[in-house]
């Protein structure tokens, strides 16, 4: 699919060749994918259409239990704190993945004055207002705007990463997974690891 041609008429024309592509290299695949899921990795990562994890891993169905908002922020939501409860406490994923991406406009928008035309967004990443209040020295130390935005989506992947490890659901694990950070580069398509517990 081409951002040339968004409907969603063809969005509904694409899932239908890729069921029937799935289905004649393995007609079991949908069979055994709904008997049950899984997935190895909770991923968290940003909302942002450029930056969809399945692709950028190659994974594959059942691989990921994912969860995605304004730039991967973890908090004391109901849609994250359920996610990451589902994940570690029931699922039992051995990983969880936060991915923050270079770029990331929620970041951006945290470094700049509020917007009154999104007051929920607003709300959503004052955690990282006050992120980089605590970092200003190191972020104003940079030369360019792009420069500080990347190095607070680092700060942030880290600082999720904190909060996920001292949560409530990760008390709570059976087994507690392994914790990752991750920041994608919109500029070459690739991964890098920020940290990794052994």
């Amino acid at each position: 699919m081409t951002a040339s041609n968004p409907s969603p008429k063809r969005l509904l024309v694409e899932n239908l060749a890729w069921s029937n592509d799935v289905q004649q290299r393995d007609p079991t695949y949908f069979q055994r994918l709904a008997h049950a899921q899984t997935p190895t990795f909770l991923w968290i990562g940003c909302s942002d259409s450029r930056v969809p994890a399945e692709t950028i891993t190659h994974a594959s169905p059942g691989d990921l239990f994912v969860l995605r908002n304004i730039a991967n922020m973890v908090g004391t939501g109901s849609n994250s704190s359920s996610a990451l409860e589902y994940a570690v406490c029931v699922l039992e994923v051995k990983h969880v993945i936060v991915c923050g991406h270079h770029g990331c406009g929620g970041v951006r928008a945290a470094l700049l004055p509020e917007n009154d035309a999104t007051p929920n967004v607003n709300e959503r990443i004052e955690p990282l207002r006050r992120l980089a209040h605590f970092h200003r020295k190191e972020l104003d130390a940079l030369p360019t705007l792009d420069a500080r935005i990347n190095r607070l989506v680092e700060l942030n992947v880290q600082a999720q990463l904190d909060v996920i490890g001292h949560s409530e659901p990760m008390s709570r694990a059976r087994k507690r997974p392994k914790l990752h950070g991750w920041v994608y580069g919109l500029k070459d398509g690739l991964l890098r690891e920020l940290t990794s517990e052994l």
